[in-house]
């Protein structure tokens, strides 16, 4: 068996992906022949948390130290070059399929209370896709007694088009606002967000965290990475579920993958949120969330 564990192929005409049960996610996704997301191989682990599930926190907490309802809490520290505990528990956690048909899987996953965190979460999500690209759209509810707080996002690396690197590709990113991080990735303010009109990344280095995206009259915020060589493009879209997204050129990748895609991460609150509370998601007991987003070559 892969090291992703168990995988499923749901296809509509010319779009076809691969979802697996090690983090709930996409491990590739390709359009009439063109991959569309990162890939990776039956004997790798996927490289830099490639498309997984995020929860119950995205992206850092600082020192894995946070505070609760008057009880602090220790979690593992995951990143040791920034003292974080980065991106979650269920990315690793192998997920269940409850249901499978041609175009879709649904996948889920109980996450049980621990130290560090001390609720139960149980994760739902349903992948699909057709004529508009790839859907995710999750559910996460407390069983539990008590309210549960938690954060979620996603982690697919883009690929434009046929560049080999991005610098040449154009990014657009529909955001007012940009956090300013310190040298533990952690936001200390905020200022006014680049990206606003679709810029050449040439040799720009970035892992940031935009918010108050702009959105359509359907509530869909859209990021955009186009190829301005072979014209090609791809959407990431979110609704109002996810009011942040993260944005990550894949500089810290190896090998033919560095720089090779954008890693466009739709979140539910910014890096630090379980210390803040900032857009943090507080799930009563019985309470459930809903969020989608979705993939949309061009």
């Amino acid at each position: 068996m892969a090291l992703s564990g168990e995988q499923w192929v749901i296809a509509y005409n010319d779009h076809e992906a691969t979802i697996v049960a090690v983090g709930g996610g996409v491990r590739s996704y390709s359009y009439r022949g063109r991959p569309i997301v990162m890939s990776y191989g039956d004997e790798e682990l996927a490289p830099g948390w490639s498309g997984h599930m995020l929860a119950p926190w995205p992206n850092r907490v600082r020192d894995g130290k946070y505070s609760y309802d008057g009880t602090d809490y220790q979690l593992p520290v995951n990143e040791i070059e920034t003292n974080t505990s980065l991106h979650g528990f269920v990315a690793w956690a192998e997920w269940n399929a409850v249901d499978v048909t041609e175009t879709s899987v649904t996948l889920e996953c109980r996450l049980p209370a621990r130290l560090g965190y001390p609720w139960t979460l149980h994760l739902r999500t349903r992948w699909s896709i057709g004529p508009g690209g790839l859907r995710a759209a999750h559910t996460v509810s407390n069983p539990g007694h008590k309210t549960a707080p938690f954060g979620f996002g996603t982690h697919s690396y883009l690929i434009p088009g046929s560049l080999e690197r991005i610098d040449e590709a154009t990014l657009h990113v529909p955001a007012a606002k940009k956090l300013k991080l310190d040298k533990q990735s952690i936001p200390v303010g905020s200022g006014e967000a680049d990206f606003g009109d679709p810029t050449v990344l040439k040799d720009l280095v970035i892992d940031d965290c935009y918010g108050e995206l702009k959105r359509g009259s359907d509530g869909k915020a859209e990021v955009r990475l186009a190829d301005p060589v072979s014209g090609q493009a791809v959407t990431v879209w979110m609704d109002e579920s996810f009011p942040w997204v993260h944005i990550y050129t894949a500089d810290g990748l190896d090998g033919e993958r560095k720089r090779g895609s954008v890693a466009i991460e739709p979140t539910t609150c910014p890096p630090n949120a379980l210390a803040t509370g900032e857009d943090l998601v507080e799930l009563s007991p019985s309470e459930a969330w809903f969020g989608v987003w979705g993939i949309r070559p061009e």
